[in-house]
């Protein structure tokens, strides 16, 4: 197995994504922290995981707390002994808002939860990591991430943001034995839609062309796969990238 007596947090894993990912690591020999703010969900992933006789805990998390951040990390490691993988799924959508529509409040939740989280669940993983020199990221951001016209201005420059600290922080470890990548999910059958409220009418028109050329939507366990490969020693040489997993929507960009 791939992930044999590693450890693992998966936030956003209460479904969606987070899921797939925290069933597959699980099926490949971790030990998984089911972390979401649906306390209930993550129970109930984690208790599959236990029935199919693998290892798994639910902790319930606010990504946007600090506190409860440390607290799931510290978990982990009471619960399992330690901490070797880190990955950074929970996210939410914006409206399609462009920037001459975008509220200060949307904007900052936006980056509270798709940004500041994965800085803050790094920092405080990461003196373990040193610790034992041994440790590995990976960070879901977006092909908005990348490209300008899958979303509004705010999910946009969130996710750009994660590209970039995956990029800064692959690099500035990479010689402690610390790997930090990311994912750009083109689109993918989630739940993160229930997030987008209040849709703006100009910001949805305008991203119908990119749309039209997207060859199909993905699933959640394709992901999974993906984020198996950069847990796993499969990955080694592979450090401070991102990985387009988007069926080629993005190559035609």
């Amino acid at each position: 197995m791939k992930l044999e007596q590693k450890v693992a947090i998966v936030t956003g894993a209460a479904s969606g994504m987070g899921e797939a990912i925290a069933k597959l690591y699980a099926q490949e020999g971790a030990s998984v922290v089911v972390a979401d703010l649906n306390e209930e969900g993550a129970k109930t992933v984690a208790s599959s995981i236990e029935e199919q006789g693998g290892k798994a805990i639910a902790v319930k998390v606010n990504v946007t707390n600090i506190d409860e951040i440390d607290n799931m990390i510290q978990t982990a490691i009471d619960s399992f002994g330690t901490l070797d993988i880190l990955v950074n799924n929970a996210g939410i959508m914006d409206g399609f808002e462009p920037a001459g529509e975008i509220t200060d409040e949307k904007w900052d939740l936006i980056f509270d939860v798709n940004t500041k989280s994965v800085m803050r669940t790094m920092r405080k993983a990461l003196p373990h990591f040193l610790e034992k020199e041994a440790g590995v990221i990976v960070n879901i951001a977006s092909s908005g991430g990348l490209n300008g016209a899958h979303a509004g201005v705010s999910y946009t420059a969130s996710k750009h943001a994660v590209v970039g600290m995956t990029k800064n922080t692959g690099y500035m470890y990479a010689n402690k034995g610390i790997r930090c990548n990311a994912i750009a999910p083109g689109g993918v059958q989630t739940n993160i839609a229930s997030s987008l409220t209040n849709a703006s009418e100009f910001g949805g028109a305008r991203l119908q062309a990119p749309r039209s050329v997207m060859p199909r939507v993905g699933q959640a366990q394709e992901i999974a796969k993906v984020a198996l490969f950069l847990a796993s020693d499969d990955s080694s040489f592979v450090n401070g990238t991102v990985v387009t997993a988007d069926a080629g929507w993005t190559s035609a960009f």
